[in-house]
């Protein structure tokens, strides 16, 4: 059977004939090259879909990218990328965080993009680490290190060096504060957001990404 992998065909699928779709698809057919990522995110709204239907379909474009086609994350705009996680609920990105491999992608999706849309005009001379700690992980904590120093930011895994700051929040609190839905003197006041170190510095270290507005 052929499927119809045309923009205009994929455009006119619901979320779920989507998701129906992409499953159906082997990772090498060439209809895939002409498939734009974005196309695919204008077309999710996380809202008519249910818990784990949104899991599984960042789960089979995480597959299929895998597999060689031309659908990873990492080509989607940002605003696109913004819009569908500040859509989805809190049960679906627990959903999505979850799942061993997609949890993996979808954060180091995120922190990629930190250090894409740093802004080196309003950090000057700052040099700091800063350690975030994703709660709820296979192995415990997950750590991801942000290093700023010569006007740049550096994303590790895990911690290589000393923090002037660390930060500790679920999953879910920080994939909205990522993209622009959560605040993070609320995250903080409410005790969603642990800081240890330099609270002040760590209070606008926001400040120094741009933040794709969904």
């Amino acid at each position: 059977m052929t499927i119809d992998l045309t923009t205009e065909a994929v455009a006119k699928l619901g979320p779920r004939e989507l998701i129906s779709t992409l499953k159906q698809v082997d990772p090498g057919d060439p209809a895939l090259k002409d498939l734009d990522i974005d196309v695919i995110a204008r077309g999710i709204d996380p809202r008519k879909l249910g818990k784990d239907e949104f899991a599984d379909l960042l789960g089979v474009l995480g597959t299929l990218a895998d597999g060689g086609a031309d659908l990873d994350l990492a080509k989607m705009d940002a605003q696109n990328f913004a819009r569908i996680i500040s859509r989805a609920s809190k049960d679906q990105v627990e959903a999505v965080t979850s799942r061993p491999g997609l949890r993996e992608r979808v954060l180091d999706e995120v922190f990629r993009r930190m250090e894409a849309h740093f802004r080196s005009e309003r950090a000057g001379a700052t040099r700091a680490v800063v350690h975030f700690h994703l709660t709820g992980g296979f192995d415990g904590d997950d750590v991801y290190e942000v290093v700023i120093e010569d006007a740049r930011c550096t994303i590790n895994k895990g911690a290589t060096r000393d923090p002037r700051a660390t930060v500790a929040l679920g999953p879910v609190e920080f994939l909205k504060l990522a993209t622009g839905n959560a605040s993070a003197p609320v995250l903080f006041m409410t005790g969603k957001l642990k800081v240890q170190g330099d609270l002040g510095f760590a209070a606008g270290f926001m400040s120094l990404f741009t933040i794709p507005k969904a």
